[in-house]
């Protein structure tokens, strides 16, 4: 199959991985506001496996959503074979295995970025994802880990481990595993992985901003971004990034602009979940609103929306 990394336009914008978040909606929003590839919420390689149905759902996905990356995690090589058949036959463009999250739920089962203390299993992993499908195969990582609370394992020193495997891709947070979501980027680690590794580099981690944008690939020479909660509430970040790149300037979307397009996101979420996909929406709408005075009394309301007509009515009482 075509590795579609081969052929996006440069530098690649990615919407990068969130459970909860990046579901059919969101990347379908995100794609209209420039995102050229998107990834899916992290997925269970063992649900896949064990062929749950709550967890094939989530390899349903519009057209207009590709290219579309399937995220999986777990720590069963065995168990990633079959799911990678799965994310083959649901026909997405690609596949990314994740070596990168902290949460607490995935590091207390030893899996996301504490995977990175066993390369050995990380490389049986990713080698039995790409002998199981034809999909361009890809990794998310951060830039370190602690070892034994002593040694200390980088992305360097993963994709040195990885070296003989050909990866098309990988997306690096640019911050270690004790410095979570807060803290400087190691810049460094990120741009020294280009010497060990010749495919695609995303960098990842504190792009807020189009100047965060523009500093991150300044400082790592990285092929793309990986942007992940500065899109929370502003999918036209992506957008904005590529004004400010081309321009050194962007422009923000008036409210009434914003209005239609969290509109636009409600329609997708119902379409794609019916009443659920409204509740799942919540979350959004406060993160639409933040910052606005406005919006401070109708939070609660916010909250307890189950309609567009609701959702819709909610907007109109924020003035422009």
């Amino acid at each position: 199959m075509l590795n579609f990394w081969k052929t996006l336009p440069r530098p690649i914008l990615a919407l990068a991985p969130m459970a909860g978040v990046t579901d059919s909606a969101f990347r379908q929003l995100c794609r209209l506001n420039g995102a050229a590839v998107v990834y899916s919420e992290m997925t269970s390689a063992d649900a896949l496996f064990f062929d749950a149905k709550k967890t094939l759902q989530m390899l349903k996905f519009a057209k207009k959503e590709l290219p579309l990356v399937i995220q999986l995690f777990g720590k069963d090589p065995e168990k990633f074979g079959k799911a990678s058949q799965a994310v083959e036959a649901a026909h997405a463009s690609g596949i990314d295995i994740n070596f990168g999250c902290p949460a607490k739920k995935m590091v207390g089962h030893d899996g996301g970025v504490t995977l990175m203390r066993d390369l050995d299993l990380c490389h049986a992993i990713i080698k039995k994802v790409i002998s199981s499908t034809k999909l361009p195969v890809s990794v998310k990582l951060r830039a370190g880990i602690s070892s034994r609370g002593i040694n200390k394992v980088t992305a360097v020193d993963f994709l040195k481990k990885m070296s003989d495997l050909p990866l098309a891709a990988v997306m690096i947070h640019g911050r270690s595993y004790e410095q979570g979501f807060s803290g400087e980027i190691d810049y460094e680690i990120i741009k020294d992985a280009k010497k060990y590794f010749k495919g695609i580099i995303l960098a990842n981690g504190g792009v807020n901003t189009p100047a965060d944008a523009q500093k991150l690939f300044k400082k790592t020479g990285a092929n793309g971004l990986g942007i992940a909660r500065g899109a929370l509430g502003r999918p036209w970040l992506f957008k904005q990034i590529k004004e400010f790149l081309n321009d050194n300037d962007f422009s923000e979307p008036t409210w009434a602009e914003k209005k239609q397009l969290i509109l636009k996101h409600a329609q997708l979420a119902l379409a794609d979940k019916g009443a659920h996909g409204l509740v799942e929406l919540r979350k959004h709408l406060l993160w639409y609103v933040k910052g606005l005075a406005q919006a401070k009394n109708l939070r609660q309301e916010l909250v307890k929306v189950s309609s567009l007509e609701e959702i819709a009515r909610l907007l109109e009482q924020i003035a422009d």
